[in-house]
């Protein structure tokens, strides 16, 4: 399967479209309230804060900061955060991510970028970069894979997260004094999606799905031990979508290559793969962690979900970018990317669930934030961790 999942993409990336996919990446009636705000939906506050982690599902401006190369640089212009925020925020969508959604069920601020150091962090950071991997940047270099790679992986994301603590004054010589429990104790770990841009990068290349999964694991693995040994106690962390739904995927892929939703297989196949492989990873860990709650977030079931019953949630166009070219069918073209003057965008994007054709919308976003809150798509219910930060105060 995952030969296939290779081999069946692989001649349809030029150096341009490497340039371009780098940026990527049951059913109850409970999950139709995402027609109203879900800001109030836990109460009272459970949590004081929460730190974010993951790539540019994720990112809240991190990527402004010259993080990442400068083909991402079109997330600062307009139609980018044009629905909510009416202007540019550095959020690779129309508006508000899932964390973002996030931060309001629990009545908190939104969180601000690690990198923009004179925002108040008093209710928690996001980490996430734009474009970051979940393997360490050094592979890439070494497998001549680096052009237009952000550098920042979730490594580097963990050490950004230890500066920080030790700037409250929490380091490991005193991890259970004051200023530790104070930063930690009332915290929430957000992990947002984090692995496609890994397989994104090595397209075409020799390296096999199976190697960038099995690296990606034991990094991000090592990512979360680091958490929970620091005195995480409450993580919720978000499988890999449906990245073969995606714009970009459709557009480059053989018609051939499709699965029951329309969507490109090889593709999902391969998320599917890693999100498994995932899950048996977070089991693994809630054994050695007893004292923590792990979280999985079901991005993959979700997303399938909502792709099996779009007309239900709204939405009337499943694969075409909102903000992007007029080339048919997906208005979109590897050499036209939203927020540059050739592109334009669409007047209603709540009906659409691709953004710019590599990220997603916020009707989209919001949709997902309430099936992982509300809904049943984590594991244990997202109501359980609540239950457990209120019983232990």
């Amino acid at each position: 399967m995952e030969t296939m999942a290779h081999s069946s993409l692989t001649h349809f990336f030029s150096n341009m479209a490497l340039n371009a996919i780098i940026n990527i990446f049951l059913l109850s009636s409970s999950l139709f309230y995402v027609s109203t705000a879900i800001t109030n939906t836990v109460n009272p506050r459970p949590f004081k804060k929460i730190y974010a982690f993951g790539d540019s599902f994720t990112d809240t401006g991190n990527t402004k900061s010259g993080t990442g190369p400068s083909g991402f640089g079109h997330v600062s212009n307009s139609p980018y955060g044009s629905t909510y925020f009416h202007q540019p925020t550095n959020r690779y969508s129309d508006g508000r991510l899932v964390i973002d959604f996030v931060a309001q069920a629990l009545s908190l601020p939104f969180l601000p970028p690690y990198l923009h150091n004179k925002n108040d962090t008093s209710h928690g950071v996001n980490f996430a970069v734009g474009g970051s991997t979940a393997i360490n940047h050094s592979f890439f270099v070494k497998n001549n894979l680096s052009l237009d790679v952000t550098p920042q992986s979730i490594q580097t994301q963990l050490i950004w997260f230890n500066q920080f603590l030790e700037r409250q004054g929490c380091n490991e010589a005193n991890h259970s004094g004051p200023e530790c429990l104070a930063a930690l104790d009332d915290a929430l770990f957000w992990v947002g999606e984090i692995g496609v841009n890994d397989y994104a990068y090595t397209i075409g290349s020799s390296v096999s799905s199976d190697t960038i999964r099995k690296l990606a694991m034991y990094s991000f693995t090592g990512f979360l031990e680091a958490l929970l040994k620091r005195g995480a106690k409450y993580i919720v962390v978000q499988g890999l979508p449906t990245s073969g739904c995606l714009t970009l995927a459709m557009y480059l892929a053989s018609e051939n290559d499709r699965d029951d939703l329309g969507c490109v297989k090889s593709a999902n196949n391969q998320t599917y793969t890693h999100n498994v492989a995932l899950q048996g990873k977070l089991q693994d860990l809630r054994r050695q962690f007893p004292q923590a709650v792990i979280v999985y977030a079901d991005y993959w079931n979700a997303y399938h979900m909502i792709m099996k019953n779009q007309n239900k949630y709204g939405f009337k166009e499943a694969f075409k970018a909102c903000c992007g070219s007029s080339e048919p069918p997906y208005n979109f073209s590897v050499f036209a990317t939203c927020g540059t003057p050739s592109t334009s965008v669409c007047p209603n994007p709540s009906q659409y669930i691709n953004w710019d054709g590599v990220h997603l919308t916020e009707a989209m976003y919001k949709l997902l934030s309430n099936m992982f809150i509300n809904g049943t798509f984590t594991q244990p219910p997202f109501s359980y961790l609540l239950s457990r930060k209120r019983r232990q105060g």
